[in-house]
């Protein structure tokens, strides 16, 4: 196990108010410093590709291919996104057109938070602490990080690698525990962005609420499958499997459970078996193709779920602690209240529940909490919808799993409680950017239409207070500013924005015709002939 150096508890304030200096001196203002940073990303990645595969080998047992897939990929489609997109996301973008209000140029500019503190999880080392740190640069914020405890050889590489290629005032690595986590926690940030489990989120929630600060939660989740015993299932096994299995289950977005027809479970375990037999010719236990589990703590608490399920293991169920090594595992005919449907199991074990169909299926999924992702397996575009349509999740991805976080532009987060937010591109530009809304309202205006506004009040009210009588000037100029109601329900009839837009383009009609006649000395004609008449 590789040696983690923590950083000292009294220097976390002093990192924090670094950085707090490096943020007010202005320097990214410059979107050009920006994309410098954001490119300096890549190249800490591109140059360092060997130390930080194998780093990840010695963290979680990690074959490169699926570093390279997984963890470097996601990262670098982050990085060319942000670095061609930034100049056009931090442009100041004004409202749509509004005859009220266009005169003050009304308007709103993406503008940094400040000091954003980035906290992640240990299955993805690089992809969930770098990708959402390009956004952070993207945003034109400072940020600090805090990598997981648990990829030691990672986290030291990081913590040697970030100040090396990046502005050292602006962005930090903290290293440690529990204690250093807790101390961050204590400091006021501007945004905070965490992935990782519900429990800890809890915590960090409401850490940051005795600031009020706004935070990023991914929290993961029990994410359901549900099979057409119609669609292609050897495809559907193979993807299955892999979904599951790829960085031994602990992904975030992996498959939890699949719920599958009763008479259908019989076919897709055959497609199981062959497609397990293909990726692991020679035994799970030999081959290179699977990860380890990320601490023994963690195999230990799988492999007690696997030997206390109530259904029958087909593939897999051997565990070796010392090892962290988990079988990748099947198991058939797994009841509602089984153990491994107690919690999210995080580790490459796939559950097969049999329902009796898709609205058993549907019902299932809506009598448990909003996972990550619901996947469907299914060719027949009905059925993908009456799924989707039925439930809720982060993402409703069909015929494939997993891969939808590196998609990019696609947004990535959860909902209730498997999270909120979004943590990639775009998307997580806007967490860490405040839009500012600005108007400059000329002096002329008041004269046209908003002098109205200023006391003595003119109204008069009657004694009654049923009865409120205005003076017509100021219904009028009142009518102007306010918008109209749309139609009363359950009748048509022509708004009065649509009469006040009729107005003004009869108007400019009017101003354009007059405009041509006078060009072509039409209209002095015609006002010479009006007089002869």
């Amino acid at each position: 196990m590789a040696t983690l150096t923590y950083t000292a508890i009294e220097d976390i304030p002093k990192i924090h108010e670094r950085a707090r200096l490096a943020f007010e001196s202005g320097r990214t203002d410059s979107v050009a410093f920006r994309k410098e940073q954001i490119a300096q990303v890549g190249y800490l990645i591109k140059d360092n590709e060997d130390k930080l595969r194998e780093a990840l080998r010695i963290d979680l047992g990690r074959h490169p291919q699926e570093t390279d897939l997984l963890d470097f990929g996601p990262v670098l489609g982050e990085i060319r996104d942000a670095y061609d997109n930034v100049e056009k996301w931090v442009k100041p973008q004004s409202i749509g057109f509004s005859i009220n209000w266009f005169a003050m140029k009304p308007r709103f500019t993406p503008e940094p938070k400040g000091v954003v503190l980035i906290i992640s999880p240990f299955n993805f080392p690089m992809f969930l602490l770098l990708g959402p740190l390009v956004s952070a640069i993207a945003a034109g914020d400072a940020a600090v990080l805090k990598p997981s405890e648990q990829t030691p050889a990672t986290s030291q590489l990081l913590g040697e690698l970030i100040p090396k290629y990046l502005d050292p005032e602006l962005y930090h690595l903290v290293n440690g525990g529990v204690p250093e986590t807790t101390k961050l926690l204590e400091l006021k940030w501007d945004h905070i962005l965490y992935t990782g489990n519900g429990r800890v989120g809890r915590i960090i929630a409401a850490a940051a609420a005795k600031h009020l600060t706004p935070i990023t939660l991914e929290l993961g989740g029990k994410n359901p499958v549900v099979v057409d015993p119609k669609v292609d299932v050897k495809m559907t096994a193979k993807r299955l499997l892999w979904g599951r299995f790829s960085n031994a289950g602990q992904i975030c977005l992996a498959p939890e459970y699949v719920l599958v027809p009763e008479a259908f479970q019989d076919t897709l375990v055959e497609a199981l078996k062959e497609a397990y037999n293909t990726f692991y010719p020679d035994g799970p236990e030999k081959s290179d193709s699977i990860s380890r589990i990320v601490s023994e703590a963690h195999t230990t608490r799988i492999k007690r779920l696997v030997d206390e399920t109530k259904g029958k293991v087909i593939l897999g169920g051997q565990a070796d602690v010392s090892k962290r090594y988990i079988a990748p595992t099947v198991v058939r005919d797994v009841p509602s209240d089984d153990s491994l449907m107690s919690d999210e199991i995080f580790g490459p074990v796939l559950p097969l529940v049999p329902v009796k169909d898709v609205d058993e299926a549907i019902a299932f999924i809506k009598a448990r909490e909003h996972p990550l992702a619901v996947y469907v397996f299914s060719s027949d575009k009905k059925f993908q919808e009456k799924v989707f349509k039925n439930t809720k999740s982060g993402a409703a991805i069909a015929n494939e799993t997993v891969i939808s976080a590196g998609v990019p532009g696609l947004p990535v987060g959860g909902i209730g409680s498997s999270g909120y937010g979004y943590y990639s591109g775009k998307h997580a530009f806007e967490q860490f950017t405040h839009y500012r809304a600005s108007l400059d309202n000329p002096s002329w205006v008041d004269k046209v239409a908003f002098g109205f506004r200023y006391p003595p009040y003119k109204a008069r009210f009657s004694p009654s207070p049923l009865c409120t009588l205005l003076p017509s000037d100021y219904q009028k100029n009142l009518r102007g500013v306010n918008a109209a109601l749309p139609p009363r329900p359950g009748k048509t009839s022509v708004s009065a924005l649509a009469k006040r837009w009729g107005f003004w383009i009869v108007f400019a009609l009017v101003g354009a015709s007059s405009v041509l006649l006078t060009k072509s000395g039409r209209l002095a004609q015609l006002k010479a002939r009006a007089v002869g008449a």
